[in-house]
């Protein structure tokens, strides 16, 4: 407390408050008299509660999928000169940590705890406190306790945090952003979209974007316009009350979607491939001082191909999807940087603490070893040959590929560490830049901190420049104590020791514990893999995992496995490791998903109603058809035969289903990740009232066509059947299908009754092919 009120007292920074306090904070007295007359009362308003005397604003920025050395301003080759001036402002940190993947990251980044202390043990819900997502009341974010100390709140972009049998027009609504302490919301409630046609929410209600990709709209420069619109308006509005902003971006997740003038930039810049690419950023990375003269470059993993072993295909998808993905980080700094040229025209920057995380993980193997144009359709076996992918080169960024680049890009993204996202055990997973600004209160007499710093180091460093006490009870709930160490006393002193001595990890069983300098870990498998073998993930036989040891103090990127010479070090970490698990609830390690347990509306039910009007129904909201036989019943009136458009679809054109009429036909079409179309198409759509019925049985006895899935725990698999479609209980076609998943391989694709909103599940007509007749209802039913 002592060296805090030193600061303060130096850099006129606000103090907290010498005792915590519950919040709400109780009204204050009526200051007026209430008496027996009117002549004899005084009347007084309640003051409204106000932030501390000087606290700033609060600018927090989150990246998605970008590697420590993604970026120019951390040694790589995506320019990002906005990020570059900031640091120039600022500081960076390059021994910063993420929880190595999204949501988890995300949910201790807000609240200033462990991941599994606040239930975001990881991605898929399981049955365990630590793993069911849903964020806990004991653990309120900064919004709650800003909000509650005179602050606005707002957020924009992506929000990956609340439970997915919540996201549906009926709610409940309290874990949504505006029911965890943000004002206002603008953006996605996933962990990927597309960036041309997302699936946007403001505060609770679903909104379309307001123009077309062809009319120049990407997710990225619709958030900050929002931001940059609010921004505006609170100026004008309430200047004197501060503000804390969150933009997280849906960049650079995949898809990697981005304008092609972007794309351009780059032609030609990474032909020489990932690993000469490595080495030129270890050397800038060197040049700039972001890792110490004695870091080491560490070799490339095994399963990993070298790039001289790779075929001239090969390399020119390869080079081109590095390509597609720089341009993509480029253009988020570009967008991100008018967001902050706002604070500047309005005199705002002064006041403005800016926290710049660049990732929420390591760089992302997820596209496996090809990398690929219908990346969530891994899954159910999409076709990620390299021939095949070249046929659409030039397409890749545009809105028609789920694109996804190789993994050997992760790699190189991560220089200089091992490994990358998912993988906690190691730096490539967890280890990203963060740049900080602050006019007047950022020594910049050295650029680079090297202190030891979380993302839950966040919240607990806004507390304290804010002047603000965390509290020990937030809506009569009593707080889980902050995990995090506030960074604060860095901002001046580069070199202060790190406040934050010892922090565990662990995603998917890859897990790792740091103290005092030293780190031991362990990893189970190679995380390009996770798309085409899940039971990799998902294995048990913990207790055989082989556990590495690194002196990180003097081995900045873990080179060298000290766990055969220091034994006894390596037994004391993971007897800390287990001690750490069982207090913030890790056990079981990796749980099973049980998606029959879920608490969705639609388990254990086979009849569903919709009626005309009824969209944007999130898949977690209506019944798991994939793979399942399923009869589709439409009351339809086409009243002057000329009726057409979308009588019930789901999904988009990266995969889904629609049955439609065009051209006065009835029309089923199947559409599997974008790859398999297959239609069914009947004959003339008869004048007036109708049923109309689609039928899917399941061919039990065929092969199944997808590859390489899963466990029905996580997703059905695409299987073949028999399909009919029948009017007014005559059967006017039939066809067999190869292969139907029922399986939105973007999975904020909704469903729609009476029209197609998003992407267009089928080729035959745009979005949203509204239909002209009238629908009384359509029916589902699971056989």
């Amino acid at each position: 407390m002592r060296l805090l009120h030193a600061l303060a007292l130096s850099l006129a920074l606000p103090l907290p408050h010498a005792f915590a306090e519950d919040l709400p904070k109780p009204e204050a007295p009526f200051a007026g008299v209430a008496a027996d007359t009117r002549e004899k009362s005084t009347p007084a308003f309640p003051d409204a509660v106000k932030a501390p005397k000087g606290a700033p604003n609060v600018i927090l920025i989150l990246l998605d999928d970008v590697g420590f050395a993604a970026s120019s301003t951390f040694g790589g080759a995506a320019a990002t000169p906005e990020l570059d001036k900031l640091a120039s402002q600022g500081v960076r940190y390059n021994q910063f940590h993420t929880t190595a993947i999204c949501s988890p990251t995300r949910a201790a980044l807000l609240t200033g705890r462990n991941h599994h202390q606040t239930g975001f043990g990881n991605l898929v819900p399981a049955g365990y406190p630590a793993y069911n997502l849903i964020w806990k009341k004991e653990t309120a974010s900064i919004a709650q306790v800003l909000r509650l100390n005179g602050y606005s709140t707002v957020a924009f972009g992506k929000w990956h945090n609340t439970p997915v049998w919540e996201i549906s027009p009926a709610g409940p609504f309290d874990h949504w952003p505006t029911g965890l302490g943000f004002e206002y919301f603008y953006g996605f409630m996933a962990g990927e979209t597309s960036q041309w046609e997302p699936q946007l929410y403001r505060n609770t209600v679903a909104v379309e974007p307001t123009k077309t990709p062809a009319q120049g709209y990407h997710f990225t420069s619709d958030i900050v316009d929002d931001a940059v619109k609010w921004l505006h308006n609170h100026e004008s509005v309430a200047p004197e009350k501060p503000f804390f902003l969150y933009l997280a971006t849906g960049a650079t997740h995949a898809p990697h979607h981005v304008p092609q003038e972007w794309i351009d930039k780059y032609k030609g810049q990474f032909d020489q491939g990932w690993d000469k690419l490595r080495e030129e950023n270890f050397a800038r990375q060197k040049a700039l001082g972001v890792i110490p003269a004695n870091a080491e470059l560490t070799p490339r993993p095994e399963g990993l191909p070298a790039w001289d072993s790779l075929s001239p295909d090969q390399k020119k998808l390869y080079a081109h999807q590095m390509e597609v993905y720089s341009a993509f980080l480029s253009h988020t700094d570009h967008e991100v940087g008018r967001l902050l040229k706002t604070l500047d025209e309005e005199g705002r920057a002064k006041d403005t603490l800016v926290l710049y995380i660049v990732g929420d993980n390591g760089g992302s193997a997820e596209g496996g070893l090809n990398g690929s144009d219908a990346n969530l359709g891994v899954f159910q076996g999409a076709n990620t040959d390299v021939a095949f992918q070249l046929q659409h080169l030039s397409d890749l960024g545009s809105p028609l590929y789920d694109n996804h680049y190789a993994a050997g890009w992760s790699w190189a993204t991560t220089t200089p560490f091992q490994w990358m996202k998912q993988i906690a055990s190691h730096f490539g997973g967890t280890r990203n830049p963060l740049v900080v600004s602050w006019p007047g209160h950022v020594a910049q007499s050295q650029a680079i901190r090297s202190q030891f710093g979380h993302v839950n180091d966040i919240a607990p460093t806004i507390y304290a420049a804010a002047g603000v006490a965390f509290p020990d009870k937030v809506e009569g709930v009593a707080q889980t104590p902050l995990e995090g160490k506030s960074l604060l006393p860095s901002f001046t002193d580069p070199q202060i020791k790190s406040a934050h001595t010892e922090q565990y990890f662990e995603i998917f069983g890859n897990r790792a514990i740091y103290k005092d300098g030293w780190v031991a870990g362990a990893r189970r498998y190679r995380p390009w893999e996770m798309f085409t073998d899940i039971t990799k993930v998902f294995r048990g036989g913990f207790e055989n995992d082989k556990w590495e040891l690194y002196h990180v103090e003097e081995d900045f990127s873990q080179a060298h496995d000290l766990a055969e010479k220091n034994p006894e070090k390596l037994a004391e970490l993971k007897a800390e490791f287990d001690k750490e698990a069982r207090r913030n609830g890790v056990y079981p390690l990796v749980p099973i998903p049980e998606k029959d347990k879920l608490p969705l509306a639609s388990v254990g039910k086979t009849h569903f109603v919709f009626y005309d009007g009824v969209d944007r129904l999130p898949a977690q909201a209506l019944p798991d058809i994939g793979a399942r036989s399923h009869r589709i019943t439409a009351i339809i009136d086409n009243s002057d035969g000329k009726a057409e458009g979308v009588i019930i679809a789901d999904g988009g054109r990266h995969g889904g289903f629609s049955l439609y009429v065009k051209d006065g036909r009835l029309i089923y079409v199947s559409n599997l990740f974008g790859q398999t179309l297959e239609r069914v198409v009947g004959a003339p759509l008869p004048k007036g009232k109708s049923t109309v019925v689609y039928t899917f049985d399941v061919d039990f006895s065929l092969k199944e066509t997808a590859k390489g899935l899963i466990s029905a725990a996580l997703i059905a698999k695409a299987r073949p059947g028999q399909a009919r479609l029948s009017v007014n209980g005559e059967e006017v076609a039939s066809e067999h299908l190869s292969a139907f998943g029922g399986f939105n391989a973007i999975g904020t694709e909704t469903l729609d009754i009476g029209k197609d909103l998003g992407s267009p599940v089928s080729p035959d007509y745009q979005t949203p092919f509204a239909f002209t007749g009238k629908i009384e209802k359509v029916e589902l039913d699971l056989k």
